[in-house]
């Protein structure tokens, strides 16, 4: 059984649609795939009106978060999508979107880089805008060869030249709102040192304690001795393993499947689960 529980539509900053995302799923040789777009699920009805028979989709969200200072994701799964509390907190993250773009594209064009709203907006194409589309622009101007090499102090990183905040929630306050909901918690690749700087341990443990579920420990971002360390870290902690592609479509070099789920996990994350259930395929949406 193949599960990836981390995959991204144009629902946000993949270049897949929902229903795209779901048949390169299927084509990948998934059983399971969790949408998880940030903040926001736009993108599940399409995605669960196109699973095929055979692949199950796991409706999530990945919800932008930051402590101490630090930019940290937060992946929840199977949460009520109506719950009131967790609905008004996702919409308020994502709505700040928009003027966080615009203040970034402001200080890019003071720093002599021709890039305009109006190219970000058309590279969106409506989804949720983010730091992903701006760096596709800065990909097109030819300022930067790749999307990953915008992420860097010259650009979008984290306290970057270019960086603007945005409304993010406590990582602690997720964590409950999530939970209230019914859903199921895991921390996004936590020590992706390559995108910033990383919470400490410490504070892993302290998620724990406040009731987190689990860390994405094999990602594209975590090297061997990385994905060693967590996974001691989570058996310390009662934390669940799980692994993820982190997928973007064309926007990212990785692959649906390139990561993976214990089958174990997946049937213990849905068993914490009181907000919403999988949902298997029946046929689906099978146009190209």
């Amino acid at each position: 059984m193949r599960i990836d529980l981390h995959a991204h539509s144009t629902a946000s900053d993949g270049t897949d649609t929902p229903a795209e995302l779901v048949r390169a799923a299927a084509a990948a040789g998934l059983d399971v795939v969790a949408l998880t777009d940030h903040d926001t699920v736009a993108g599940h009805a399409e995605a669960i009106a196109a699973a095929t028979a055979g692949l199950t989709v796991v409706p999530g969200m990945e919800l932008s978060c930051r402590l101490d200072g630090i930019g940290m994701h937060m992946l929840a799964y199977l949460f009520d999508p109506e719950e009131p509390e967790l609905a008004r907190e996702r919409e308020l993250v994502r709505d700040d979107r928009t003027p966080r773009a615009q203040a970034m594209i402001a200080k890019l064009r003071g720093l002599g880089v021709d890039v305009t709203w109006e190219q970000v907006s058309r590279i969106a194409a409506g989804g949720s805008v983010g730091r992903p589309h701006i760096a596709t622009a800065l990909v097109e101007l030819g300022v930067v060869p790749t999307v990953s090499d915008a992420f860097t102090p010259d650009w979008l990183a984290d306290g970057g030249r270019a960086y603007a905040e945005k409304h993010e929630l406590d990582p602690f306050e997720a964590v409950r709102l999530v939970k209230a909901a019914g859903g199921v918690t895991v921390f996004a690749h936590p020590a992706a040192v390559k995108r910033g700087r990383c919470v400490p341990e410490s504070a892993i443990a302290e998620l724990a304690a406040a009731g987190l579920d689990g860390i994405e420990v094999d990602h594209m971002d975590h090297d061997d001795a990385t994905r060693a360390r967590l996974r001691g870290l989570a058996g310390d902690l009662g934390l669940l393993v799980t692994g993820s592609s982190d997928y973007h479509g064309s926007r990212k070099t990785c692959r649906l499947g390139d990561y993976t789920t214990d089958p174990e996990v997946y049937g213990e994350i849905t068993r914490r689960a009181a907000g919403a259930f999988p949902v298997p395929g029946a046929g689906g949406d099978t146009r190209a």
